[in-house]
């Protein structure tokens, strides 16, 4: 078939490394305009666009989906089928472009985590199994037809970048699959039970910062779901503290809330709501991320000091 490839960041690099390896042709790859980012405010390509161009692909950096310019030009390349992978919302008269219709692969089974944070929901969350699912594109978000389905198991020491890279890798094959399926006609698309569905709303600033009244495994859940990026702070001694990397145990110490509890060589524990958090890995404001070993060598932490 004749593909328009949508697509901006990491996660969708190997669905489109994957369908260009394919039979099946990519006409063109739709993706965000650069943007300013570092202290150099350089102006970076998304990664599908390096991927893009690195595999010799006509890209289109698109900034308004809702011009007419944007609308024409889509409607020339005369696609067969619009592919989209961690992209943006479209609009109704792009979704209706393509003869064939507009592909979404999405990182939950539908309809559980609807939305912009699917991944990061499972872990914060504690599942212990999401998966991946195809689906026909409509106007409302993620509520369309399911093509096809893929269970992942969630292993107790993922955090989202190892979730993200797992499902990444997996959602390529299961997209280049369906896309092979579907041009054979041996697809036979269902509706979602809207009974069942859940939303994954997107992560919020407030989100990253830890409340210790939390019991020590949903502190350790979201410092999971947002590591390595946004990441999860606390305050110690008026600076900041991200955490990346925890473990807890759910008997509590004689400490306050946000109290540290235990300091030994490689990690201290602090107190939450229930249970005690153990740290492993850091960074402090300021400092590169370190183990929490090596954080302890550089500073003096006492029993009792209160984090947050």
């Amino acid at each position: 078939m004749k593909i328009v490839f949508m697509g901006n960041p990491e996660f969708a690099v190997p669905s489109l490394k994957k369908l260009a390896a394919s039979n099946h042709e990519i006409l063109s790859v739709v993706t965000n305009p650069p943007k300013p980012a570092g202290r150099g405010r350089k102006h970076i390509n998304t990664p599908v666009a390096k991927c893009a161009e690195d595999l010799n692909l006509n890209v289109m950096e698109i900034d308004n989906l809702n011009s007419e310019d944007t609308i024409q030009n889509l409607q020339k390349l005369n696609a067969d089928v619009f592919t989209v992978v961690a992209y943006r919302i479209l609009p109704k008269e792009i979704i209706a472009i393509p003869a064939k219709g507009s592909i979404n692969l999405h990182g939950s089974l539908l309809p559980k985590y609807r939305g912009a944070a699917p991944i990061q929901w499972s872990l914060i969350n504690g599942d212990s199994e999401t998966g991946l699912t195809t689906f026909i594109l409509q106007p409302k978000v993620d509520t369309g037809n399911v093509l096809q389905q893929k269970k992942i198991a969630i292993d107790q020491d993922d955090n989202y970048g190892s979730l993200a890279e797992k499902m990444s890798n997996a959602g390529a094959e299961l997209l280049v699959e369906t896309m092979d399926e579907f041009e054979k006609g041996n697809l036979n698309p269902y509706a979602q039970d809207d009974v069942k569905a859940t939303t994954a709303r997107k992560i919020s600033a407030e989100m990253t910062i830890i409340n210790w009244q939390k019991s020590a495994q949903e502190i350790h859940n979201l410092i999971r779901g947002l590591t390595p990026s946004p990441g999860v702070r606390t305050l110690l001694s008026g600076k900041g503290l991200k955490i990346f990397e925890t473990e807890f145990i759910k008997e509590n110490s004689a400490l306050e809330k946000g109290e540290i509890s235990i300091i030994e060589k490689d990690y201290f524990s602090i107190q939450t709501g229930a249970g005690q958090l153990i740290v492993l890995q850091v960074q402090l404001e300021g400092k590169r991320r370190m183990s929490t070993g090596d954080f302890l060598r550089g500073v003096q932490l006492e029993v009792g000091t209160c984090l947050g």
